[in-house]
Parts: C-alpha cells; sequence; structure tokens
C-alpha cells in the first residue's frame, strides 16, 4: 500500500515539476507514472552502488555530492522513458532538490 502511496506522490511531483520547471517535460499522466515507476526501480537498484562509489566525495562535499548523484539518476530515467525529457543538468539538479523536498514532507506526513 506504501508503494502505491509513494508512486503517487512522486507521479503528481513529476507533473508539478514539469509544471513549474522549463526544461522539464513530460508528455502525459501516463509518462508521468512510469518516469516514477522507472525512477523508483533506478533508486531501488542502482542508487545503493553509485552512493558506496561516490562516498568519499560526498564527504568532502559534505552531503552536497549527493544533488549531483540525485540529478544523474534522474537525468538517467528521463533517458529511459519516451515522453520524459530533461534538456540540461541544471534542470535535473533542480528536479531532484524538489523530488527530495517532496519526499522529505511525503516520509513526514507517513510517521504523523
Amino acid at each position: 500500500m506504501m508503494f502505491l502511496f509513494r508512486l503517487v506522490i512522486n507521479t503528481a511531483a513529476l507533473l508539478g515539476i514539469a509544471y513549474l520547471v522549463p526544461g522539464f517535460h513530460v508528455d502525459t499522466i501516463w509518462t508521468a507514472l512510469l518516469a516514477a515507476v522507472v525512477l523508483g526501480l533506478i533508486n531501488a537498484f542502482l542508487r545503493p552502488l553509485i552512493k558506496i562509489l561516490t562516498f568519499p566525495i560526498t564527504l568532502l562535499t559534505l552531503g552536497l555530492f549527493t544533488i549531483v548523484v540525485n540529478a544523474l539518476l534522474l537525468w538517467l530515467a528521463s533517458s529511459l522513458v519516451p515522453g520524459f525529457s530533461i534538456e540540461t543538468f541544471w534542470v535535473a539538479a533542480l528536479g531532484a532538490i524538489i523530488l527530495w523536498i517532496v519526499s522529505m514532507a511525503t516520509n513526514w506526513l507517513v510517521k504523523k
């Protein structure tokens, strides 16, 4: 049940980012849903490995490199999902920051 809740929230967040951020494009709600699924799979399987590999630089930057990792994973998801595109790295970084904020808010609401 929690998976579906997060999926709906991430789908809405992707649509919201596409509305707010120029250069971040999502064609349809179904594209956003597929992008949320792909992003969830990337975060489940690829992100832990990348976090281990980038731990030294993340430590040196006091955690700020995590934004770079999240932006690159978001950009990877956009390259895998037709109808979902991100024009530049900086757009991906802004989208990753917004997704992070939404995720934190979701986690806070779920714990309450």
